[in-house]
């Protein structure tokens, strides 16, 4: 299955942000790619997280959602991007990763668990954390992509989670912050997840200046498939059940736990 991730440089203009996504789509699907996924916050971003967020922030079903879906079943392509969801709070918003099918409907929506309090910010200030810690999950095209959320990448426990729960590719939609030695790290992390449990992972961040760009598929040995640079644009790149397979087989580390 080709696959295809859309490196955005989105901003707080929701609108500019949903076209850019429209455009990505299509050249994914022109592309022949069956799925396409943008980073976190793919709908409104900016540097710092503030109470503009949980002010933008709408249901699934809201506007912003709505048009997504729209832009799945415009291009005919499974997409995944992260928006500001409402949440009960009405202080605090959710980070939420949602999954549009190629007809437009709804797979899943992923709410970030780990929030990101740490070098100076606090996400959780205006975000409110997932309710639940079950692993969020769909199917394309007889594949099983698993959710997290860019801080997420930094807890092994969750990618070994969704890897249980049937994952062969893990999706990682990211606003990476910048800073020292983070660029090294996001590469690090993502071919550390994908070793560990012998799936694919494919990062998509935002870019520069919010975020460090370098949004790269990690191969199922950990090695990097595809890449980009700091610009915003598309990857595309091919994913294989039975590279999965194969490599689960050479090193059957899931029926060799001995510790979980």
């Amino acid at each position: 299955m080709r696959i295809a991730l859309g490196q955005l440089a989105s901003g707080t203009d929701t609108p500019v942000n949903l076209r850019a996504i429209d455009a990505f789509a299509g050249r994914a699907a022109a592309a022949g790619a069956s799925l396409v996924a943008f980073p976190e916050y793919a709908t409104y971003e900016k540097k710092k997280i503030d109470a503009t967020f949980p002010a933008v922030a709408q249901p699934l079903d809201g506007e912003v959602g709505t048009e997504l879906s729209r832009i799945a079943a415009r291009h005919g392509i499974a997409l995944v991007a992260g928006l500001v969801e409402s949440s009960p709070d009405p202080a605090r918003a959710y980070n939420t990763l949602a999954a549009f099918a190629p007809d437009g409907g709804l797979l899943a929506a992923y709410r970030k668990i780990h929030l990101f309090d740490a070098q100076g910010f606090c996400e959780s200030e205006f975000v409110a954390p997932a309710p639940s810690t079950e692993p969020v999950t769909f199917a394309v095209g007889g594949l099983r992509f698993g959710l997290l959320t860019c801080y997420d990448l930094r807890f092994p426990e969750q990618a070994r989670a969704l890897s249980d729960a049937g994952s062969q590719v893990l999706l990682a939609c990211s606003s990476w912050v910048p800073g020292e030695l983070k660029t090294n790290q996001w590469r690090t992390l993502l071919g550390a997840r994908a070793i560990e449990n012998s799936l694919y992972v494919a990062g998509v961040c935002q870019a520069p200046p919010v975020s460090v760009g370098n949004s790269l598929l990690a191969g199922p040995m950990g090695d990097v498939v595809a890449e980009l640079g700091l610009d915003a644009d598309l990857l595309l790149a091919d994913v294989s059940p039975a590279a999965v397979d194969q490599v689960r087989s050479h090193f059957p580390i899931h029926r060799q736990r001995r510790i979980r």
